[in-house]
């Protein structure tokens, strides 16, 4: 018998993708077929055509054995073999999918007023206007990705510095999209690997840093000797890190030290999706595979109050420009030297006096400055866009957050650390005309960067989801 099944298997290597078929040339013989597929629903469907034979008896037996044909059948679908075929097929109907999704994207590019074609969705949501680099395209690729995206997260480690993250304070994004991915609704999320278009790998390094990170140390190795284990763990139980090189794996952090935690894996460094608020050209950054993370600081967990509902559009805003903080890193330094203590109108300062308060000056300011610190992500980015304020940009090699997507300079000022001595005037020469447009875009996209909880169809949980999304439609694998 085992002889008969190594003849078999032999003839199942001839097998192609397109067909499973197994033909034994025999004189004298008719065929009989037996379907299987695998648990899930959606599986393709395997044939595989036993060939019979009649014999001078007019006994039907399998022409390889006494046992019936369904014996062969269950023996094979735990085969390697049957699994590599299972396994391919699925893979190419997965990349088919995707194949589709780029040609619909493609299509809704050339059409800028698709908003007005969309049936059955409450129009308020769709996204249209000069925000957008192409307001239909994205639409339709978010569409894509809702009917779609299929994510996996690595169930190994425990707590705290796996599966947990902040959730209360300036990396609050980091723990946040981690709870969310995990214990949200379970959308995007899938239980079977291989069906994941993306592989999450739910590592927090701001609790790296607590727990392994000796202070003043500046010693980042336990970081990433952390990733590298943690690497070498999936790597070596599932087949998947080693298919694609890491290529279809993301990480996520807030951290400023994100990107020296990735060194750990020069795969993860140079080849996965890192998703990361420290989004530095400069320091590896790589915007075709990266994807830059809104620095959203939440104290208590909580966005304040004052933000949740800013005053009306035609509401006062006194002071041209406002900013607040400590003194670090190149740009706040000239931001300072020029500008503290000097105009009424720029509100400069290093710290804020007692008696006033940070959120009610950004909701009386026109414009809220916005310098990189050590790092180039500022949570003020996101303050300025919950409080109306237009954003005003000052910082190097920043690739500012869904910058795939949206048209940062339809909501926001970009101003060069050379430009610092003459902020005022920069300002001042915008005109009240498209300061107001100015407003109206940080209106407009105010959802993108809004934490939900559960989440909301366009909030920055999806918009994270989305951007990840992106990369993996333009990563095309086999």
């Amino acid at each position: 018998m085992e002889t008969n099944y190594g003849t078999l298997v032999s003839l199942l290597s001839c097998l192609c993708v397109a067909s499973v078929v197994v033909v034994c040339i025999v004189s004298g013989h008719y065929s009989q077929s037996i379907k299987f597929s695998g648990a899930e629903p959606g599986d393709s469907v395997a044939t595989i055509e036993l060939q019979t034979k009649v014999t001078a008896s007019h006994e039907v037996r399998a022409v390889f054995s006494s046992q019936p044909p369904a014996f062969y059948v269950n023996r094979l679908r735990n085969h390697t073999l049957i699994r590599k075929i299972k396994k391919r097929t699925r893979y190419q109907g997965q990349e088919e999918g995707l194949a589709r999704a780029r040609a619909s994207i493609r299509k809704a590019f050339s059409n800028l007023n698709r908003s007005s074609e969309i049936g059955g969705e409450d129009n308020n949501e769709v996204p249209t206007g000069d925000v957008y680099r192409n307001a239909g395209a994205f639409y339709q690729s978010y569409v894509e990705m809702e009917k779609r995206l299929k994510v996996y997260v690595y169930e190994e480690g425990e707590v705290p510095m796996i599966h947990d993250g902040p959730c209360k304070d300036i990396y609050t994004i980091e723990g946040r999209f981690i709870h969310e991915i995990e214990h949200g609704d379970g959308k995007f999320r899938t239980r079977d690997a291989e069906r994941a278009h993306v592989y999450f790998m739910p590592f927090s390094v701001t609790w790296m840093v607590k727990y392994l990170y000796k202070p003043l140390t500046y010693n980042l190795t336990p970081l990433r000797q952390f990733v590298s284990d943690y690497v070498s763990v999936i790597s070596t139980k599932y087949p998947f890190w080693n298919t694609t090189q890491g290529a279809d794996h993301f990480m996520l952090a807030c951290h400023d030290w994100g990107p020296h935690a990735s060194r750990g894996h020069p795969v993860l460094y140079n080849t996965s999706i890192r998703v990361l608020c420290n989004a530095n050209t400069s320091e590896g950054f790589n915007p075709q595979k990266d994807v830059s993370l809104p620095e959203i600081h939440l104290y208590g967990g909580n966005v304040n109050p004052k933000l949740l509902s800013p005053p009306p559009p035609n509401s006062p805003r006194p002071f041209l420009a406002f900013f607040a903080g400590g003194l670090h890193g190149p740009i706040r330094p000239i931001l300072i030297q020029h500008w503290m203590g000097r105009d009424t109108d720029l509100r400069v300062y290093e710290y804020l006096p007692k008696d006033m308060d940070y959120y009610s000056l950004m909701l009386q300011s026109k414009y809220c400055l916005c310098p990189s610190g050590h790092e180039v992500a500022s949570p003020r980015i996101v303050e300025a866009i919950y409080s109306e304020c237009v954003p005003v940009i000052l910082s190097d090699h920043y690739v500012l957050p869904f910058s795939d997507v949206l048209r940062w300079e339809a909501f926001s000022v970009k101003v060069e650390a050379s430009e610092i001595p003459r902020l005022k005037e920069v300002l001042q020469a915008i005109s009240e005309e498209k300061y107001t447009r100015l407003k109206e875009g940080v209106r407009a996209v105010r959802r993108h960067f809004e934490l939900n909880q559960p989440a909301k169809r366009f909030d920055v949980f999806h918009m994270i989801l989305h951007s990840v999304w992106l990369r993996r439609i333009n990563l095309k694998l086999g």
